[in-house]
């Protein structure tokens, strides 16, 4: 694991890594923005109330906001589906017919028997 580590780390590609963290907080933005300008008012308009972070508990005096850790789950959600749904969609233009599976030519009698006796003469140096 460590080995796998330091290869990861240290032969990486650094560009490759920086371009995809500015990439990825630039696609965020956008993501928030969806989220927040078009499917969070779609999802209000059909169900009347999205907006859960104004609920709250009283505990001994202690006011808990819960609603705003309940926001945040709504929220994740679907940011995580809407990225799903993108990566999809990403995926389905990449793809390339894959290439026709080249059938391996049927194995002779003879090949076959010295195969089976190489592997036996192996089992019998162990």
């Amino acid at each position: 694991m460590w080995k796998d580590f330091k290869e990861f780390a240290f032969k990486g590609n650094v560009l490759d890594l920086a371009i995809a963290v500015v990439i990825g907080g630039a696609f965020g933005k956008i993501v928030s923005s969806l989220v927040e300008n078009i499917i969070t008012p779609l999802i209000a308009a059909l169900t009347g109330k999205v907006d859960v972070s104004g609920l709250h508990a009283v505990v001994v005096g202690a006011k808990i906001p819960y609603g705003l850790f309940l926001q945040s789950i709504i929220d994740f959600l679907i940011i995580a589906f809407s990225i799903f749904l993108f990566v999809r969609l990403l995926m389905k233009f990449k793809r390339k017919e894959e290439p026709a599976k080249e059938e391996t030519p049927a194995i002779d009698a003879k090949e076959q028997l010295l195969k089976e006796i190489r592997d036996l003469l192996k089992a019998e140096q162990k």
